[in-house]
């Protein structure tokens, strides 16, 4: 599989002109540009906003719904396949090598930007108000990039797209609110598939259930997953995995004779230090304290 560690290199593949900044790429969407890439990973983010005439987009392996007005997000080392990828005139592809970054306070609050880590399929889809607002973002970042670049340029540039990602942030957070009957049905869905894990005691033999696996069943990311949940519930997917299971210990202090590292272990936790933390920061005490209470 490719690696690509230069932007020059990138553009080189797909014979695009030489980028403005060695570390930095703009490319507009002019008619007849068709891009093309085999499955590659890249030391780049990317920022797109794209309406596609033809061809696909894999993001992680997914089909990247192709829904106007939508943008799309990669961070370094992701897997990502672009075939005969035909836009409309007017998107705008960002890349930035991560070095771009550095030193800035960009740097080091972009990996809370959950949306780079999201499935193709759930991209950001925007309202006409709210792309005219990333379009002239994107404008404001071109007119850097395209002018003599001097002292203030990279400074200029971060800003915008540091606007760029809390834009997206809070059109995420719409597009969740417009789908709260969908997020509702993730939350019971979440829920029963937890429940029959627990119920099913698969806990003894496969350990905790993780984040991960339980998105899978769901056919989610585990950042999109907990997302939805956080907005319906107040709590993400790991808060409520651990409510759970410190519900069915609590029951089984309550109801049974088990020593607490047996109920720990039933419950796949393997390290009991842990599960006391957990038990004290879900209960406010730790389960021998608990256990206690219910004897006296």
């Amino acid at each position: 599989m490719k690696h690509f560690r230069s932007l020059s290199e990138m553009h080189s593949e797909n014979g695009l002109p030489e980028p403005e900044h060695p570390m930095l790429s703009l490319l507009k969407i002019t008619p007849g540009l068709v891009l093309n890439f085999r499955e590659f990973t890249c030391d780049f983010y990317m920022i797109g906003l794209k309406n596609i005439k033809a061809g696909h987009w894999l993001y992680g392996r997914t089909r990247f719904d192709h829904e106007k007005g939508s943008m799309v997000f990669w961070k370094p080392r992701q897997v990502i396949e672009i075939n005969n990828l035909e836009l409309e005139e007017g998107g705008y592809i960002l890349l930035f090598h991560e070095d771009f970054l550095l030193g800035s306070a960009l740097q080091r609050e972009i990996g809370r930007h959950a949306f780079f880590d999201y499935e193709a399929d759930e991209a950001l889809h925007l309202a006409p108000k709210e792309e005219k607002i990333i379009v002239r973002l994107f404008e404001s970042i071109d007119a850097e990039y395209n002018n003599n670049q001097d002292e203030f340029s990279r400074n200029i540039i971060l800003v915008n797209i540091d606007s760029l990602l809390k834009y997206a942030e809070r059109f995420y957070k719409r597009q969740f609110i417009n789908r709260r009957e969908l997020s509702g049905k993730t939350v019971s869905a979440f829920q029963r598939l937890l429940d029959d894990f627990i119920r099913q005691d698969k806990l003894m033999k496969e350990g905790l259930p993780s984040v991960s696996a339980l998105a899978a069943e769901l056919n989610m990311s585990p950042r999109y997953l907990s997302n939805a949940l956080k907005l319906e519930t107040g709590k993400t997917a790991q808060e409520l995995i651990h409510i759970a299971l410190i519900s069915v210990a609590k029951n089984r202090l309550r109801e049974s004779g088990d020593h607490i590292s047996e109920i720990a272990y039933s419950l796949g936790f393997e390290n009991m230090s842990y599960f006391s933390r957990l038990f004290r920061k879900e209960v406010g005490q730790p389960p021998k304290d608990f256990k206690k209470t219910l004897l006296n």
